[in-house]
């Protein structure tokens, strides 16, 4: 059945809720931790994040876990916990976090995600920087509303341009740097990881998924750009603190949200099943968490 423009907006911003809720410093660039072979997976481990991180939609969730922060017992962090039995795990990981969620509380219940972090951690996992500036959600759900009146065009790239990519570049970046920085200054002898972004839609867009996901044709690779540019971003940060970068891009082609179900790794605008609307399923997850423990060298 046709969902109306309303409706299915109704429901992306339902969605949104989890996503955007309420200067670089210098680090050293080359830390002895860098190094995947010197990455100790058995001690102790702290997870932290945003939506992706978090496993946000999927069951069962952690029992103990602020309900806001939509807390997956299935998210790649516990999928690499229950590979390499760390001697403690402390998932702090939030739907709808920011990295300025590191510093300050995200809301009741919710402490900043650095008091997780101590001078005892040995392994930090992440994944950051899709919600700062409201990017994500203010492209991938805002092109919804203007794909209706253009199907084949590209009426989102038209009335934003450059203007995600420019704030990606201008201010996710330092924000990103900032918020590794903090993580290494409280954990100095722990290995940082920082994951990028599953590809969330093929290279080109595809009529047969418009239904499920819909945006039109000539916005997909607009978008699909938009991802690269956060994950590099993600990746230079990642490489002038000192952080360890996993590249999702080449394992996730062809897992994006148009795919069957069984084959995506990221859940449908329309009809997600056990997740979020455009978020990792419980497949995505464990493939975060096995492509991470694969780069970190396990």
């Amino acid at each position: 059945m046709r969902r109306t423009a309303s409706a299915l907006l109704a429901t992306l911003c339902a969605a949104a809720l989890g996503l955007t809720s309420a200067a670089a410093a210098g680090a050293k660039s080359t830390p002895p931790t860098a190094n995947g072979h010197s990455i100790k997976t058995s001690s102790h481990y702290v997870a932290l994040g945003d939506s992706y991180a978090s496993g946000a939609g999927i069951t069962p969730f952690v029992a103990d876990a602020p309900a806001t922060c939509s807390r997956s017992r299935l998210n790649y962090s516990h999928d690499i916990a229950a590979v390499t039995h760390p001697t403690s795990f402390n998932d702090a990981s939030c739907s709808g976090a920011r990295t300025s969620d590191f510093f300050s509380s995200q809301g009741p219940g919710v402490a900043p995600q650095l008091d997780a972090v101590t001078k005892d951690t040995r392994l930090v996992t992440m994944t950051i920087g899709g919600n700062d500036e409201g990017v994500f959600a203010n492209s991938f759900f805002g092109c919804v509303a203007l794909s209706y009146a253009d199907m084949g065009g590209n009426p989102c790239q038209r009335a934003y341009g450059t203007a995600f990519t420019d704030q990606i570049e201008k201010q996710t970046y330092p924000h990103l740097v900032a918020a590794l920085t903090a993580v290494r200054k409280k954990a100095p002898a722990a290995s940082v990881v920082i994951l990028g972004y599953p590809q969330i839609l093929p290279a080109t867009g595809q009529p047969s998924c418009y239904r499920s996901m819909p945006i039109a044709m000539g916005d997909v690779p607009w978008l699909h750009h938009e991802e690269e540019v956060l994950n590099e971003v993600v990746r230079r940060a990642a490489r002038v603190t000192g952080a360890r970068f996993v590249d999702m891009t080449a394992a996730s082609q062809g897992h994006d949200a148009c795919q069957p179900v069984g084959q995506r790794w990221i859940e449908p605008a329309v009809a997600p099943i056990n997740a979020l609307p455009v978020h990792p399923n419980a497949l995505g997850e464990a493939a975060m968490a096995r492509q991470t423990l694969l780069q970190i060298g396990h």
